[in-house]
């Protein structure tokens, strides 16, 4: 299989300014990947059609579909196949870091573009996907829909979207526990800074609704390595008079070490309430955004 950078990376498509044009090429540039592949039990399948298995109505059989494959599928009703998808996403101030590595994207631009191409690839595989944007309080609320009219609806609100405020995730997905009433899949795009305690309460609070969970934590690399070595004015994205002038040599290992403690603080959350957290880096290719979550809906099947 060709490795999705091979694909669309971040760089080549950062000339498009239209979100849905964006997300169709990323979708298709992947999937034309995917059916490419001379790698097997791989691919993006059609949601409408299950595999027969003795006792199923003949009558619902899709002839056509075995004249070209010699396999017997059933076709299903739209009720029966369709994933319920949220997407929550994070446009809290700390989202609009951008470093000298991500070709000039904020973590706020890939965390948009990311839900853009995720919900266009949910609606041609005809799942229903919803959108709630959020920073101290939750801004929007689009509940999921199937319909490919939906499509606009949910990029219209991804293209207003402005990183601000300070947020407490704790609180907002406690929110929204009361709304996202069906259970379905949650797909969380943040950088999930915050109070880990407070965060790993509210998602144990969405699994008890037997919400499955995916989460895309946006890192910029800068975040990862602290490259920096002169000093330098540190500002605060979310309280905007909080800025420092630092020798970041001083401070580097404790950093790195506050960045660690934090890093296994949500892994062993996360991995304790059956929750996948995947890393996302803004100068990674969006498509890997896509086969992750292809390779987790095998996975949970």
């Amino acid at each position: 299989m060709p490795h999705v950078s091979d694909i669309l990376s971040a760089v080549d498509i950062s000339k498009f300014t239209n979100l849905q044009v964006l997300a169709k090429q990323v979708v298709e540039g992947f999937c034309s990947g995917l059916h490419r592949s001379p790698h097997k039990g791989f691919s993006v399948e059609f949601k409408e059609h299950r595999q027969y298995v003795p006792g199923d109505d003949i009558r619902n059989i899709d002839w056509k579909l075995f004249g070209k494959t010699d396999r017997l599928f059933i076709r299903e009703y739209e009720e029966e196949t369709n994933l319920r998808c949220t997407i929550l996403l994070d446009s809290s101030g700390s989202m609009s870091y951008s470093g000298s590595r991500s070709n000039g994207n904020t973590k706020h631009d890939y965390a948009v573009r990311t839900a853009a191409c995720l919900s266009y690839l949910m609606l041609q595989q005809q799942d229903s996907v919803g959108l709630v944007t959020f920073d101290k309080k939750v801004r929007k609320y689009i509940p999921p829909r199937a319909r490919p009219k939906h499509m606009r609806v949910i990029i219209d609100e991804l293209q207003q979207q402005k990183p601000e405020f300070e947020t407490e995730l704790g609180n907002v997905f406690h929110e929204m526990v009361v709304k996202l009433h069906r259970r379905g899949l949650l797909i969380i795009i943040s950088d999930l800074f915050g109070n880990v305690d407070q965060l790993m309460k509210s998602l144990a609070h969405f699994r008890h609704a037997n919400h499955e969970i995916i989460i895309f934590q946006i890192w910029d690399p800068d975040e990862l390595d602290f490259p920096f070595r002169k000093w330098t004015q540190f500002k605060s994205l979310e309280m905007m008079n909080e800025q420092h002038l630092i020798d970041p040599a001083q401070i580097r290992q404790a950093y790195l070490y506050k960045l660690k403690e934090f890093q296994e603080q949500l892994a062993n959350g996360c991995s304790r309430h059956r929750i996948s957290l995947v890393p996302l880096l803004t100068n990674q290719p969006y498509a890997d955004s896509l086969a992750t979550y292809l390779a987790l809906r095998r996975k949970s099947k």
